[in-house]
């Protein structure tokens, strides 16, 4: 098999022949990587199943020591194995078993500096990084990463799925870039990016199989069913060592290229390249290919190739939080207005709230700790918000200068421990120059040495941060439920926003989404400003298809008395961490339906970002034969505001066959 996938490697990559090249397949032997130099450049090949999937893609690093994207000569190439079982606790599964094949080839500048390009390569993902070695005779040297060549050669037919990066120290009180743009949907790659400079990670792209009677091709009847090969570009292990990065645009004949943050991020402080110590290693990029969704969904890439940069200091509780801030917004932030979500949150069941900006205004320090004892008397713990900074930006929400100062970051730090606080949840970053990096992993650093769990808003995209620091949760890092609050437009796409991520945002790490909204309309009395356009089912089941360890479930306390019982029931017992997920059906942007597991119960959850009502025959093996609840809306009714949602029960085949309907922006649970 190995052979045989090498010769078709060889045979599809739209290549001369190279001087020197290499192949390493995966355990399945459906996904190959092809590394070669021509005429002094190094370049590499992805094929899928006989495939192509890139072509001829650039490798190479700029650095102040030599250019390795140029006169590099092949060196050495040295093949292995990588296997190894882990466990998380804070991701889509729990126990994860990674085998994949390995392949390191070390090139070599004119000047006889050498660079190793080192490929891993599982069943549907690669990974692959550079290392930087010591200088003559082991010599430790510094040096700066100044840019990259590396490129993602995709086809020119290929569709897109990305959100457009913007530029720095713009939007509100110049916050951006935030990762907070709206995502573009089966989109040509040969478009300009919205703002000119390029794509946010992750990146999903869809090929379509072309070639009439080649793999790929199915036969339906008289017809030819063409399947799509599905790709998801992202990075991980991004710490303070490095800064983060993005797409460029597309270009004709070199794909998309690795770019890194923009002069003007972080108020245009620090430096936009990565400032190294040697020997050292970039991050991974990531490549996840499958035939299907399912491999996007379910990777767990971007762990696998990491390792825990500290222990724990204490066994953090997962849970779920109860947010003000949402619907109330800032007058909310009082002490007698949060002891109301303080008792919600009891009377829910939850472990948490969340008390946001301005705290220290509103309620000051010396009432927190007494809501902090409060709280307590309920079992539930405080989670407080931060300001990042006060230099980045001009967000004006206090309290400000705290987190961006390792002074009085540890003193309030103590503090919070002292009195109980859990969690916070830090806001408005810069961008992703190293110096940004640096203070995302010092705030984790810290928290960790008080117990202390953390979750980012108006934030760079986590890179395998879960894995890497065991006092994170999760992160915002898109369009999130505010922007829900803040126009009746966007309440109108939370279907296309939630059915996208689950195959992008949330396909690379937790998302901090803020919020199962239980309130039909978009304010404190629950009758004024604009609507609520999903069902009550729909955003249920969105605490089933996004994935975060610590969640919100951004009910008001009038809720308490509005709800159906049977609603409040399963927010009630709702989990938050998950043993296995497993991909149902789903098309980004218009509808998804996942299975998640916790110890031996299984929960699907599916919503419908579209207009229309869709039925679906699900294959759920896991319920078959079984008789299952079946939580899902009844067909909307003229004039009504919402569908309404019921509780039924549905018998699933022997084959695992369950036959479902989703209504236009409604949702279905299926539980044990």
């Amino acid at each position: 098999m190995r052979t045989l996938l090498t010769w078709l490697c060889a045979v599809i990559a739209p290549l001369a022949i190279w001087a020197e090249e290499k192949t390493v397949v995966s355990p399945d032997g459906k996904l190959c990587v092809t590394v070669a130099v021509e005429e002094g450049r190094a370049f590499y090949t992805v094929a899928y199943d006989g495939h192509e999937v890139m072509g001829r893609s650039a490798l190479g690093l700029r650095t102040n020591l030599g250019d390795f994207t140029k006169n590099l000569t092949w060196q050495e190439a040295k093949e292995g194995n990588k296997v190894k079982d882990y466990q998380m606790t804070r991701t889509k599964k729990s126990q994860i078993h990674y085998d994949a094949n390995t392949l390191a080839v070390t090139l070599q500048t004119e000047k006889k500096a050498p660079l190793t390009v080192e490929f891993w390569v599982s069943d549907n993902n690669i990974a692959f990084r550079y290392l930087l070695g010591t200088g003559p005779k082991g010599r430790p040297l510094c040096a700066v990463i100044e840019g990259e060549t590396t490129g993602f050669n995709l086809p020119e037919e290929t569709r897109s799925f990305i959100c457009p990066q913007i530029t720095p120290m713009t939007g509100w009180e110049r916050t951006k870039p935030s990762y907070e743009e709206d995502y573009k949907a089966d989109m040509p790659v040969n478009v300009k990016s919205q703002f000119g400079v390029g794509y946010t990670f992750p990146c999903l792209f869809r090929q379509e199989v072309k070639e009439s009677g080649s793999q790929g091709v199915k036969k339906s009847g008289k017809q030819e069913v063409k399947e799509n090969i599905w790709v998801l570009v992202s990075e991980t292990g991004v710490t303070s060592d490095y800064c983060g990065a993005r797409l460029s645009d597309y270009e004709l004949g070199s794909g998309y290229t690795i770019a890194y943050p923009q002069a003007g991020e972080n108020n245009g402080f620090g430096s936009a390249s990565a400032a190294i110590m040697l020997p050292s290693a970039t991050p991974w990029r990531t490549i996840t290919v499958g035939n299907s969704l399912k491999p996007i969904v379910e990777t767990t890439v971007h762990f696998d190739v990491l390792e825990p940069l500290y222990q724990a200091s204490e066994d953090y509780k997962p849970g779920r939080y109860t947010w003000s801030w949402l619907i109330w917004q800032d007058d909310a932030t009082t002490y007698d207005v949060q002891v109301q979500f303080i008792d919600l949150a009891a009377a829910m069941g939850y472990e948490y709230c969340l008390v946001d900006a301005l705290w220290d205004t509103q309620i000051s320090y010396a009432r927190i700790e007494e809501l902090a004892k409060y709280a307590a008397t309920k079992n539930v713990a405080l989670m407080l918000w931060y300001n990042s900074n006060g230099a980045e930006n001009d967000a004006p929400q206090g309290p400000r200068g705290v987190m961006s100062n390792s002074i009085k970051r540890k003193q309030d730090m103590a503090w919070m421990k002292r009195i109980g606080v859990k969690a916070i949840k830090v806001d408005f970053f810069g961008g992703d120059k190293q110096e940004t990096i640096r203070l995302y992993e010092e705030i984790l650093s810290d928290a960790n040495d008080y117990g202390i769990q953390v979750i980012f808003h108006g934030c760079t995209l986590p890179r395998g941060w879960e894995r890497l620091y065991p006092n994170y949760v999760a992160s915002e890092a898109a369009l999130a439920s505010e922007n829900v609050y803040f126009t009746d437009y966007h309440a109108k796409k939370e279907g296309f926003e939630m059915t996208m991520h689950p195959f992008a945002r949330n396909a690379v790490g937790s998302f901090d989404w803020g919020g199962v909204m239980m309130n039909h309309h978009l304010s404190r009395d629950n009758k004024s400003r604009h609507q609520r356009y999903t069902s009550d089912i729909f955003e249920m089941a969105t605490a089933i298809t996004n994935q975060s360890s610590v969640n919100c479930v951004a009910m008001c306390p009038n809720n308490l008395d509005e709800l159906p019982q049977f609603e409040l029931d399963f927010l009630r017992q709702l989990p938050t961490t998950w043993d296995d997920v497993q991909f149902i059906d789903g098309y980004p942007t218009k509808y998804v339906v996942i299975a998640r597991r916790t110890a031996d119960r299984w929960y699907v959850g599916g919503i419908n970002g579209t207009e229309k009502p869709m039925t679906l025959t699900l294959q759920l093996p896991m319920f078959a034969g079984q008789t299952v609840k079946y939580y899902t809306d009844e067909p909307k009714k003229e004039g009504a505001l919402l569908p309404v949602p019921v509780l039924k029960e549905l018998k699933v085949s022997k084959k695992g066959e369950a036959k479902v309907t989703i209504q236009s922006m409604g949702g279905i649970i299926l539980v044990q």
